[in-house]
Formats: structure tokens, C-alpha cells, sequence
């Protein structure tokens, strides 16, 4: 099992929960995260310590956001690994909570 950050990050990019995983399976994208599937163990530090609540167990994702597993995996590969706190997007406050963000999103838009 694994865990996923989902559409609530878009835009937001929080990273507190980059700080407390032990294993760094967080990689970084121009406007959100994505977990590793192959390198995360599961230990659940980062899920509590995500302002946006963007990060779920790969088996308790909200129903809509299943999409997400698959593309954390896909961009897990593609986008450089984060270690290291960082200060979120200019405009994280006025984006969380955003329903739907990636809705009519094509996957280059995010990973640009």
C-alpha cells in the first residue's frame, strides 16, 4: 500500500509532509506533489502533515480522485526528487480547499 497526493495540492504545493518522511519518496512538480508508490512505506507521518489534506491511503482516495494513483506513479518518475521544506505557492491559501482543480486539467499542464 501506498500513499497518493491528490488534487487538492494543485496549486498549493505545501510541503510540510516532505519534512517528515523518512524514506523522501516525494518528488516535485511546477504546482503540486506526487509520492513514489515504489518507495513509499507506508508509515502515514505525511497524511496528518499536510495543511491542504491532499494525502491519502492509495486505498481510501475520494471517489473522482482514483486517477491519481496512477498519475503519481507516472510522475513519480518524471519530476526530481524533494528533500527539503519548501515555501509554498504564492497563492496556496487562495487555492485550498479548490473542488476539482485538475478537472479539465490535461496531464502536460501539470507537469509543466
Amino acid at each position: 500500500m501506498t500513499f497518493v497526493v491528490t488534487d487538492n495540492c494543485i496549486k498549493c504545493k505545501y510541503t510540510d509532509c516532505v519534512e517528515v518522511c523518512p524514506v523522501d519518496c516525494f518528488y516535485e512538480g511546477p504546482n503540486f506533489l506526487v509520492i513514489h508508490p515504489d518507495e513509499c512505506i507506508d508509515c502515514a507521518l505525511c497524511e496528518p502533515e499536510c495543511p491542504a489534506v491532499a494525502i491519502f491511503s492509495e486505498d481510501e482516495v475520494p471517489a473522482g480522485m482514483e486517477n491519481f494513483i496512477e498519475l503519481n506513479a507516472e510522475l513519480a518518475d518524471i519530476w526530481p526528487n524533494i528533500t527539503e521544506k519548501k515555501d509554498s505557492m504564492p497563492d496556496a491559501e487562495e487555492f485550498d480547499r479548490v473542488i476539482n482543480k485538475s478537472v479539465g486539467s490535461k496531464l502536460k499542464d501539470l507537469e509543466r
